[in-house]
């Protein structure tokens, strides 16, 4: 078999159906998309306009939902319309403080052809799916021995998952408390039961080997990046001054210490003539220090969190640059979001980074405090971009479905 993180690897034949899991995008129901939640959602909108039965399934707090091709289809319209239905009685009382989840579910149940507890989930997946259904789960969720056992139920069913990094792994004194644990658990499961294991880079791939010791059934797929959509940007002190953006939630790895570190030199040795940082994003856990320095409000430094989409996109467009001090990344979206506007992205040197991004991003190792001011200095004094960067085209999500579909 080939080795990690390869493509080619022998491909299977078209399967009958597949049944994608929606358990994640209806547990955030309401809430800010994150990466992952994009990824499960791009999958939904590809998978429920291909000419081929499609199924979903979810875990709700009363048990298990499977909606077929037209409950898909009517789930993505909902998610695109921002509609969230008016919960029934039951699931008010399962999701107390969750309404728009509890909304959610309540929709779905309407829709669904199943519904089964736990324990009868394979009896359910039994009748309705095909044999030879591919489950498709790129959520991260629902992944427990309950939902496994139940789809080894159905005959011939294969189970392809995407695993999106190993971080958990590789940074565990940066992690929520406990989550080190459960991602290890699911990890491992992952690991011996999935057919194939969908990596988003062949860097993501490397380390699913490194940690598992499985080489064959991994396949790389870079994820497709759509056009950012633009809003109008919300004017500040940094509408009318050079300023760069950061993106991402406010958690250790993404190391916003470092880069509040640099704006304080930049403002030291450049006063009032420094360029603003823009911090979008949603504070994170394990780092009290940096949310007090932010508390203190330090010049030319600005915390703006619960953004939508087109505005925090409408404020990078707008900007020298994207600064993206990452300490890690599976894959790693907002440096190719940046490129994808034409926005120079300045980032830690990743391997991953490289892979997706190649020439089209400007490097620099966070070791070196230096570099990074006079990359930031010469951007915020250029008044025109790279005229290559706005013609450089980002990843598709062709190609991605192309690989991932050829194998699951």
């Amino acid at each position: 078999m080939p080795g990690a993180g390869s493509s080619t690897a022998i491909t299977r034949a078209e399967s009958p159906a597949r049944c994608l899991d929606l358990t994640r995008l209806v547990s955030r129901a309401g809430r800010q998309a994150t990466g992952v939640d994009r990824v499960e959602r791009a999958y939904l909108e590809h998978l429920s306009h291909r000419n081929e039965p499609l199924f979903g399934l979810v875990r709700t707090a009363l048990g298990y939902l499977l909606i077929d091709h037209v409950g898909c289809r009517a789930f993505a319209s909902r998610l695109g319309a921002g509609e969230i239905g008016r919960p029934t009685f039951f699931s008010r009382l399962a999701r107390r403080g969750d309404p728009a989840r509890a909304g959610m579910e309540s929709d779905l149940r309407r829709d669904a052809v199943g519904r089964a507890r736990p324990r009868k989930l394979g009896t359910m997946l039994r009748r309705h799916l095909p044999e030879g259904t591919s489950y498709i789960n790129v959520g991260h969720t629902n992944l427990g021995r309950d939902t496994l056992s139940g789809l080894r139920a159905v005959p011939g069913l294969r189970i392809g998952v995407m695993i999106h990094d190993t971080i958990p792994l590789d940074l565990p004194e940066m992690q929520r408390e406990g989550s080190v644990t459960r991602f290890q658990m699911l990890f491992d499961r992952v690991a011996a039961e999935a057919d194939t294991i969908i990596a988003n880079s062949r860097a993501t791939a490397a380390d699913i080997a490194r940690h598992s010791g499985r080489r064959d059934g991994v396949i790389a797929a870079h994820l497709g990046v759509s056009q950012p959509p633009l809003g109008t940007p919300p004017i500040g002190p940094w509408s009318r001054a050079p300023c760069f953006v950061a993106l991402g939630t406010i958690e250790p790895r993404k190391n916003h210490g470092f880069l509040l570190d640099l704006w304080e030199r930049l403002v030291a040795e450049h006063g009032a003539d420094a360029p603003h940082l823009l911090i979008l994003g949603s504070r994170g856990w394990r780092n009290e220090r940096v949310f007090a320095r932010l508390d203190a409000a330090p010049p030319h430094i600005h915390e703006l969190p619960g953004l939508d989409d087109p505005e925090v996109f409408a404020l990078l467009a707008a900007s020298r640059g994207l600064v993206f001090p990452s300490l890690a990344e599976g894959y790693g979206l907002p440096p190719l979001e940046a490129a994808a506007l034409g926005v120079p992205a300045l980032c830690n040197d990743l391997p991953v980074t490289r892979e997706v991004l190649g020439d089209k991003g400007i490097y620099a190792d966070v070791a070196d405090g230096y570099l990074w001011r006079e990359h930031i200095m010469r951007l915020a004094r250029q008044d025109d971009r790279d005229s290559q960067s706005a013609e450089w085209a980002p990843p598709g999500w062709d190609a991605h479905f192309k690989t991932v579909l050829s194998h699951v």
